[in-house]
C-alpha cells in the first residue's frame, strides 16, 4: 500500500510550530509495512488543499492527513477531503451529542460554528473515528479503493486517535504480518555500517534493511513483511544473526533503546553506585542519567569541575600534574577520578576533560581532544578520544556518548571496540 502524509495548517508554513505529526506518522506507516511515498505541507486555504488531495489520490492508495478538524471558518481539511473523492458529509447524531455534552461539563454555550465538526462521511462512504482527548472527531473517506483519513492537529489528540483507533483499522486492511527488529550501534559510523553489510543490503529482498545515522550512531531497522507472525519473526531473527556476527562488537541495543537508558538499566539493576567529575561536558553526562526514572536508587553525585582550581580543591588533583601535563590530559583525567572514588567511595566513579572548542585549541591539543577515566571496584580505564570538530554541542553530545559506551562495555567485563 501507497500512501501520503498531509499536514494541513498556515503556522506550519510559517515555521510557527514544529511538524511532529509527520515525523511520528511516517514511522507508524513504515511499522505497518505501508510504504511513505509523499510529505505535503498545505495551508489553510481550500482550493490548495483540494488540489492536493486530488493530486495525490492519483498516486497513492492512501493518505492521512492532520490538522483543520475545528470549529472555525479556515478548518476546512474534513470539507476538502469529501470533495475531492466525491463523497457528501452527513451530521453524526452521536458526534453532535457528544459536542453538546463537552459543553455542558464545561458549563458553556456550544455556538453554532461548533456543529460543523459533527458533519462526518455516511455508513456507505467511511466511518469516524472517536476523539477521546478533544472535540473534533476524525474519519475516514472510502471510494474505489481509495482512503482519505483526517485526523486532528494537536499532536496529543492525533497519536491518541490514531494508537485507538487507525491503527487497528489499518492492521485490519494488511495481507501481511510486519516484525521489526531496531539496533542501536555506537563506535561505527553509517558508512562503515553500510560496507560491513554491503551485500545483505544490495541483495536485500525480506528482510530488509535500513540504516540512519543520528548525533553519533547508528540505528538499524530489520523488517520483514509475511503472511505468518512466526515466519516474519524467523526471518527478522536469522538477519540479526547475520548482522550481529559482523557488527555484534558496536550492538548495544536490540530494542530501540538509548545507550544513557541501557547503561542506567544495567547501574540500577546491579546496584553499582556511580559518581561522575566533568569538565568539557559541564554536567550533560549527570544530566543524561537523572533522565532515567529510578536512578536516584545508584547516582551518588555529580561534579562540574570546570576550573583547574575546582579540579584541585574537589578532586585533590596536584597543581604539579595541572602545570606539567595541563587540564586535559591522560594524568588529569586520572587524578580526578581517584580523587573521585576517595570522595564518594562510588564503585563507579568517572571523569572528563578535554577540549570542546571552538577556541582553546592548540597544536598538541587540538579541539576535540577528550580524555576520559573510569574506575569500576578498581579497574581502572583511562582512554583518549579525537572527536571529528562539528560543534562545541555536538563534541560534548558525543563526549557523554563515548562516556556511557565506555561504561557499559566495562559492565560486561571488556573494553569498547576501536572507533569506524
Amino acid at each position: 500500500m501507497r500512501s501520503a502524509i498531509v499536514s494541513v495548517g498556515t503556522e506550519i508554513l510559517f515555521g510557527q510550530i514544529v511538524n511532529t505529526n509527520t515525523v511520528y506518522l511516517s514511522r507508524q506507516l513504515n511499522e505497518l509495512g505501508i510504504d511513505v511515498i509523499y510529505h505535503e505541507t498545505v495551508g489553510d486555504n481550500p482550493g490548495r488543499a483540494k488540489a492536493v488531495f486530488e493530486r495525490l489520490l492519483s498516486q497513492v492508495d492512501l493518505i492521512i492527513a492532520t490538522g483543520g478538524l475545528g470549529p472555525t471558518q479556515d478548518d476546512l481539511t474534513k470539507e476538502m477531503a469529501a470533495e475531492a473523492m466525491g463523497v457528501k458529509l452527513v451530521p453524526d447524531q452521536a458526534s453532535m451529542e457528544k459536542l453538546r455534552e463537552t459543553f455542558r461539563r464545561m458549563g458553556r454555550e456550544m455556538t453554532r460554528n461548533n456543529e460543523k465538526q459533527a458533519w462526518l462521511p455516511g455508513e456507505k462512504d467511511g466511518r469516524m473515528f472517536p476523539n477521546e482527548g478533544g472535540t473534533a472527531p476524525g474519519c475516514v473517506f472510502e471510494k474505489d479503493g481509495k482512503r482519505l483519513i483526517c485526523l486532528p492537529g494537536p499532536p496529543r489528540e492525533m497519536t491518541r486517535m490514531f494508537e485507538s483507533h487507525v491503527k487497528p483499522y489499518l492492521e485490519n486492511l494488511q495481507e501481511a504480518v510486519i516484525h521489526s527488529v531496531v539496533l542501536r550501534l555506537f563506535g561505527i559510523g553509517e558508512s562503515s555500517l553500510e560496507d560491513a553489510l554491503l551485500d545483505l543490503i544490495s541483495n536485500q529482498t525480506d528482510p530488509t534493511l535500513a540504516t540512519y545515522a543520528k548525533e553519533g550512531e547508528v540505528t538499524l531497522r530489520i523488517t520483514s513483511k509475511r503472511k505468518r507472525a512466526q515466519e516474519a519473526r524467523k526471518a527478522v531473527e536469522d538477519m540479526e544473526k547475520q548482522v550481529a556476527e559482523r557488527v555484534g562488537e558496536w550492538i548495544y541495543s536490540d530494542r530501540d533503546e538509548s545507550l544513557a537508558e541501557v547503561v542506567c538499566q544495567k547501574l540500577v539493576e546491579r546496584g553499582i553506585t556511580v559518581s561522575c567529575a566533568e569538565s568539557c561536558t559541564g554536567g550533560m553526562f549527570a544530566s543524561r542519567l537523572i533522565d532515567y526514572p529510578g536512578i536516584s536508587a545508584v547516582f551518588e553525585r555529580g561534579l562540574v569541575t570546570y576550573s583547574n582550581r575546582a579540579k584541585m580543591e574537589e578532586l585533590g588533583v596536584r597543581e604539579e600534574t595541572l602545570l606539567r601535563f595541563g587540564a586535559v590530559s591522560e594524568e588529569t583525567a586520572l587524578e580526578m577520578t581517584a580523587g573521585l572514588k576517595k570522595k564518594t567511595a562510588s564503585r563507579l566513579c568517572i571523569s572528563v576533560t578535554g577540549v570542546a572548542g571552538p577556541g582553546g585549541g592548540t597544536k598538541e591539543k587540538p579541539v576535540g581532544l577528550v580524555y576520559i577515566c573510569a574506575d569500576l571496584d578498581g579497574w581502572v580505564v583511562c582512554r583518549q578520544y579525537r572527536m571529528r570538530v562539528v560543534s562545541r554541542s555536538w563534541n560534548r553530545n558525543y563526549t557523554v556518548l563515548h562516556m556511557l559506551n565506555l561504561i557499559n562495555h566495562m559492565l560486561e567485563g571488556r573494553l569498547p571496540a576501536q572507533i569506524k
